[in-house]
């Protein structure tokens, strides 16, 4: 990957519709050159798939609830069933496995309280857990889906 990529890269970030042609122009190719590019980041699975990122306060989902889970099961089947029905909540949008004293930290969007709960009630049933910790988000100071492109190799 070289400099010409990650400048791709960027815009694509930026505006995934912009058009090839425009593309080119600001990173300094021509269409054709450009569009082989992409193509190969498509391929290479650098440029993993191209989605909407939708509004959460005009879809009604502007309450970030970020969830720390500690559980007292570290075997392979709690794992698995604890993944397969976490991922099914559609209100969590993320889901990791931790170091430290947190074992699964979630990012959880909903309307307001009252489907948080909800959200709770599901989650506790789902698993055995030994703690389920929630601290509501008050302001979104820095949120973005670009990743850094400089480090790419």
């Amino acid at each position: 990957m070289d400099d010409i990529d990650r400048r791709i890269l960027k815009l694509l970030q930026e505006d995934v519709d912009l058009p090839v042609a425009e593309v080119a122009e600001r990173v300094g190719l021509s269409a054709s050159p450009c569009w082989r590019r992409i193509q190969k980041l498509e391929a290479e699975g650098i440029i993993e798939r191209r989605v909407a990122l939708l509004n959460p306060e005009k879809m009604n989902v502007g309450v970030t609830v970020f969830v720390a889970i500690r559980t007292s099961q570290h075997d392979e089947k709690w794992l698995k069933d604890f993944a397969q029905k976490v991922t099914r909540i559609p209100e969590v949008v993320e889901l990791y496995r931790m170091s430290g004293e947190i074992d699964y930290m979630m990012r959880v969007v909903v309307p307001d309280i009252r489907a948080y709960d909800d959200v709770y009630k599901r989650l506790i049933a789902a698993v055995p857990l030994f703690d389920v910790s929630s601290s509501f988000a008050m302001e979104a100071i820095k949120y973005t889906t670009a990743l850094p492109v400089d480090y790419a190799p």
